[in-house]
């Protein structure tokens, strides 16, 4: 209960909370009501587009349903038992991990140079920000579309140049021959599909660093440049320790794209030569759509998820203890 005197006639005036609160006349005014509203758009968006389709891979992955045969008809593990017993999975699963840990590896060590430079002040600063943005704004169907001319066989400028440098042809380092066979030959395709996970996310891991530099309190630079310490001993002694939380983001959002993306492997080498760059998702697609095998296509897509689960929480709670120190 509060009051309130009138200094001109004297009245006191008197009343409490609840004259205040909406009698439930006006939708809006209820403020119990009002932040489920404004979230139930979001919350219908995420189960349509991401928990119906989930729904739908499980009762898949647990039934023997195909293209032709939609009826599903439960069979328990059988299908993850066959999934698993595969060579080809086996051989994805092994490239999946090797195409997010490799790569990601490679793209934390130039986004950190890279966001290094692109922090100094420069001429051009912004045209170069905009040119290392450029791979990440484009879509990536279109992109390896482009890395698919680059680097074909009979064609690709890469072997034009190293032709004009003679560097390729028999007798060289390269060995006999006149092309390099970029996507033939086993260990160069799964370089050129590793090569185009790491033109692809090391833009939005250098934004991100460019981010967690930034943060870095300007007093704790100037400080090391008072104490006289060297670049490297402020690179390895303030720059990664306080990096480390937004570096772990980075490379949490690089091994997920990684690790679930299909586009580059479908378009530039379909899983060859020989299965050899063939990953998860890409096997996932060419069983269940192709093969019309759905119900081992939804196995397949299953293992991607607790894997992502793990990683992602392994990299959460290395962030989480980092910003703890």
């Amino acid at each position: 209960m509060s009051a309130l005197t009138s200094p001109s006639t004297g009245e006191t005036l008197t009343w409490s909370d609840d004259d205040f609160e909406p009698d439930g006349r006006y939708l809006l005014d209820n403020s119990r009501l009002l932040g489920p509203i404004m979230l139930m758009p979001a919350v219908i968006y995420i189960i349509g587009l991401v928990g119906v389709p989930f729904a739908l891979a499980i009762a898949y992955a647990f039934s023997d349903v195909t293209v032709g045969d939609q009826s599903i008809d439960w069979v328990g593990l059988r299908n993850f038992r066959d999934v698993w017993g595969n060579d080809t999975f086996q051989r994805a699963l092994r490239n999946s991990f090797m195409f997010a840990i490799v790569s990601q590896v490679i793209v934390i060590i130039l986004a950190n140079m890279l966001a290094m430079v692109l922090s100094a002040n420069f001429h051009g600063k912004r045209i170069v920000r905009f040119l290392v943005l450029l791979p990440w704004t484009t879509p990536i169907a279109l992109a390896v579309i482009g890395w698919l001319w680059t680097l074909d066989n009979v064609y690709s400028p890469i072997d034009a140049a190293l032709r004009e440098l003679g560097l390729l042809g028999p007798g060289t380092m390269f060995g006999p021959g006149k092309n390099m066979l970029w996507l033939a030959k086993p260990d160069l395709a799964q370089l050129s599909v590793l090569t185009v996970h790491v033109w692809r996310t090391l833009p939005l891991a250098t934004v991100i660093l460019l981010a967690g530099l930034a943060a870095i309190p300007q007093d704790v630079k100037d400080a090391a440049d008072v104490d006289g310490a060297s670049f490297w001993r402020q690179f390895f002694y303030i720059r990664v320790p306080l990096l480390i939380p937004i570096m772990t983001v980075a490379i949490l959002y690089g091994i997920v794209f990684t690790f679930t993306d299909m586009t580059v492997v479908y378009i530039l080498t379909r899983g060859g030569p020989i299965d050899n760059t063939q990953v998860l998702a890409s096997w996932a697609f060419f069983t269940g759509v192709e093969a019309s095998n759905l119900a081992h296509g939804a196995a397949i897509a299953l293992f991607l998820f607790p894997l992502l689960v793990v990683v992602a929480l392994i990299m959460l709670r290395v962030a989480k203890r980092a910003e703890t120190v």
